[in-house]
């Protein structure tokens, strides 16, 4: 199959030929919907952690005498029931990491990719460098592509040049990303992804 491919003015250019187990394939929603789930589980940070009884530091002398006081029965002034106690369920640090398969992965990043060209959300163009370090050069380029209105636009470029990233970093809702950092939230995530030719390619040899 063949995607269509834009210049940097906006016009049609020569189309690009990708294969179409990766960009045609049907869409498997469970598949992508455990990867996604798989990918945000893996960058918390489980650190959370709190102290129960037994950490909690003194409590270790009963703080009055069991019966004769008219006070209600007290083992340790370090109780969940008391102020400066140990917490009754304390959180404690956890993985939350789940395992998925490189075969996986692969899938349901093909079945994202078809996806999105398939609901015309796939934008190729020629070139994503501006002349110059410019933002208002960035904002005209994304008009000629028709997404000045689009409010989260992906930026997948081959490598990243400098021009590029210091003209885009200033924009809202505009994101760049190299195709070594690609991950299905950011695909998923985006209203439109743009990529350069060298990207579609260099994403045809990965996940061919």
């Amino acid at each position: 199959m063949e995607l269509q491919v834009k210049n940097a003015n906006g016009a049609t250019s020569s189309p690009v030929a990708v294969a179409e187990e990766i960009f045609a394939r049907p869409f498997n929603e469970t598949l992508v919907h455990q990867v996604v789930v798989a990918y945000l589980a893996g960058a918390r940070a489980g650190t959370r952690a709190q102290k129960n009884r037994a950490q909690v530091r003194g409590g270790g002398a009963k703080p009055w005498r069991q019966k004769g006081t008219g006070r209600a029965r007290a083992g340790s002034i370090r109780s969940p029931l008391w102020r400066g106690g140990g917490v009754t369920f304390a959180a404690r640090p956890q993985d939350h990491s789940q395992k998925v398969n490189r075969k996986m992965y692969r899938a349901a990043m093909r079945a994202i990719f078809s996806e999105l060209a398939r609901q015309e959300r796939l934008l190729v163009v020629d070139t994503l460098d501006p002349p110059e370090i410019k933002t208002k050069h960035m904002i005209a380029q994304l008009k000629s592509f028709g997404l000045a209105d689009q409010r989260r636009v992906l930026l997948v470029a081959e490598d990243i040049g400098l021009n590029l990233y210091l003209s885009s970093r200033n924009l809202p809702g505009v994101a760049v990303i190299d195709v070594a950092g690609l991950d299905p939230v950011s695909l998923v995530g985006s209203d439109t992804v743009v990529m350069t030719v060298g990207a579609v390619q260099r994403v045809g040899e990965w996940l061919a």
